[in-house]
Order: structure tokens, then C-alpha cells, then sequence
């Protein structure tokens, strides 16, 4: 079970929004690439990097920032905002990411998503961001008419790595993750789900390990990270089975 720090990137800067609003950024550090050392150095195994300028432009904006966080970490790093095409993709694994995120394209070219999943085998996730149950694409601005069972049942059987899945009305406001939906998911789907959105605290971590989630890949953290609600030490020793205590020693 994989616990994965988020970085989410704006104008350069690690930020966290609510609910997806670029308006409500709160700006927690203004060196990613030191955020990812600093989440390396806690014992965190994976990166979560988000180009949230890029989810809404369609291209990559923050590439520099996300270049420096692969010089600073030695830790897999996948990536999602604006990778649309299969250039961006080979591009990026190219240059060391572990994998990219492919959200709205995944929507508007399913088939683009397939072929990459062949072409880069184990290198491609899909990221199903939904409100109110449905699928929301261009950095949430807009809303589909999609599913997500739909939409992820779509992948069955391509070779997708992972699905994130966020529920957008719970992300960066720490109300807890949307356990049932997640785990609905998982269920309907051969594919790893990744839960995002919204985890709050250790509570959450401990949920992470009841059986019924056990099918899960992890979950991703962010606000409650950079705000101190959950100790990393402490989630990673429950994550992986050890005592806390001990960890802590």
C-alpha cells in the first residue's frame, strides 16, 4: 500500500487548491524540488506531481519545476495536467518521469490512451477526476457526461497501470476520502485504483488498511501533509505493518 505526497504545481510553486479552484491557491513552498527531497528524505517511496497550470492550458507550463524535482528526487515520479498527446508522453518518460497521468484526453481519445498503454507498457495511468459522479475534464473546468465505472471499464484490458481517482468535491477541504466510491471502483475494475481527494488524517491511513481496501495501489495526501494533520512517520509504520513506536525511535 503506497502513500503518495502530492505536489501540485502552480506558476512554479508547490500549492494546494480546494475543490480544484486555481483561485483558492494556498502556496506552501515556493521550491518544488526541495519539497520532493524534503517528502524522500521522510521515507516516502513515490511522488505525486500534479501541472495544474497545464490541466487547464493543455500543454505543459510547469516543466521546469518538474525538471528540477526529478534532479532532487531518486523516488518514481508520476505526472498528470496537460499531457495530451503521445510526443508529451515519450517526451516526459524520456526524461525520467516513472509515468504520466492522462485525464481529459482520456475522455476525448480513448484510443490515445490504448495506444500508449502499448507503446509504453506499465508507464500510463489514468486520472478520472468526477463530481457528483461524473467525469470532469480541462482541469476540472467542465463536466462530461461520463460515468466513472463507465469511463475506467473503458481501459479494462489495455495495460493502464493504475487509475486516480479524486472526488473533486472533496479534494483539499480534508473531509476524508470517499471511501465507497473508491472502493466501488476497485471493485468493478482489474485495474489499480489509487485513491485522492480529500484524506484528512491518520483515520484515513488506518481505513487504508482494512480489507476492503487492501485491493487498492494507495492513496494520494496533500493539504493534510503540508498542514501537519498527519505525521509521516507514523502513517508509513501503519502502512507498512510496523509499530508506531517503534518507527518513531
Amino acid at each position: 500500500m503506497i502513500l503518495f505526497p502530492a505536489i501540485d504545481l502552480k506558476d512554479g510553486q508547490c500549492v494546494r487548491l480546494k475543490h480544484g479552484d486555481m483561485a483558492t491557491a494556498t502556496i506552501y513552498n515556493d521550491d518544488p524540488a526541495a519539497q520532493a527531497k524534503a517528502f524522500e528524505d521522510q521515507g516516502f517511496e513515490w511522488l505525486h506531481v500534479v501541472d495544474l497550470n497545464g490541466a487547464f492550458k493543455g500543454q505543459s507550463v510547469n516543466s521546469a519545476a518538474v525538471g528540477a524535482i526529478l534532479k532532487a528526487t531518486r523516488n518514481p515520479v508520476q505526472l498528470g495536467g496537460g499531457i495530451r498527446t503521445i510526443a508529451q508522453i515519450e517526451d516526459w518518460l524520456d526524461r525520467g518521469l516513472a509515468r504520466v497521468i492522462l485525464g481529459t484526453v482520456a475522455v476525448r481519445d480513448p484510443d490515445l490512451v490504448k495506444q500508449a498503454c502499448k507503446a509504453f507498457p506499465g508507464k500510463v495511468a489514468v486520472g478520472i477526476d468526477a463530481k457528483g459522479g461524473k467525469v470532469a475534464v480541462e482541469g476540472w473546468a467542465e463536466a462530461s457526461s461520463l460515468g466513472v465505472i463507465e469511463l475506467a471499464k473503458k481501459f479494462e484490458g489495455a495495460g493502464v497501470a493504475a487509475i486516480i481517482y479524486t472526488d473533486i468535491d472533496r479534494d483539499g477541504v480534508l473531509t476524508g476520502i470517499n471511501w465507497d466510491a473508491t472502493i466501488d471502483l476497485a471493485d468493478a475494475v482489474s485495474i489499480p485504483v489509487i485513491a485522492s481527494g480529500g484524506l484528512a488524517s491518520i483515520a484515513d491511513i488506518v481505513r487504508m488498511t482494512m480489507p476492503d481496501a487492501q485491493k487498492l495501489e494507495g492513496a494520494i495526501s496533500g493539504r493534510a501533509l503540508y498542514d501537519g494533520r498527519i505525521d509521516p512517520t507514523e502513517a508509513l509504520a501503519i502502512l507498512q505493518g510496523r509499530p508506531v513506536a517503534e518507527a518513531k525511535s
